[in-house]
């Protein structure tokens, strides 16, 4: 027993001078011209604006045409009252004043009979 706890001790501290022999030193990069990083509690963070223009796509990309849509990808794109689908906007519209309290649209009251005797306006 005490031979096997010499034998791990003796392994167990091996292992620090065995992992100084492979130790990486990683330097950071200089950061780029234009982003600034800003240290709060231990923490490091660059500026929004840097992080956005790092998610931009390269200006060759942005150069480039959109390829041409298919129809039904075109169809797709179409507003909802094009396609016949339900549309809040026009509904309201054709509901009046009685949206959200009848379920029969708001209808102008039927004009009196006209009268024989005088003459059409």
């Amino acid at each position: 027993m005490t031979r096997l706890l010499l034998t791990l001790f003796l392994t167990c501290a091996a292992l620090p001078l065995h992992a100084a022999d492979n130790t990486v030193v990683v330097k950071a990069a200089a950061p780029e011209t234009g982003c600034v990083e800003v240290e709060v509690a231990g923490k490091r963070e660059q500026s929004m604006s840097c992080l956005s223009e790092k998610l931009l796509p390269p200006a060759s990309a942005a150069a480039r045409r959109p390829p041409a849509l298919s129809g039904a990808e075109a169809t797709v794109l179409r507003p909802s009252n094009q396609l016949g689908l339900y549309n809040r906007a026009a509904l309201e519209h054709r509901m009046g004043n009685a949206f959200g309290k009848s379920v029969t649209p708001q209808r102008p009251s039927a004009p009196p009979p006209a009268s024989p005797l005088l003459p059409p306006r």
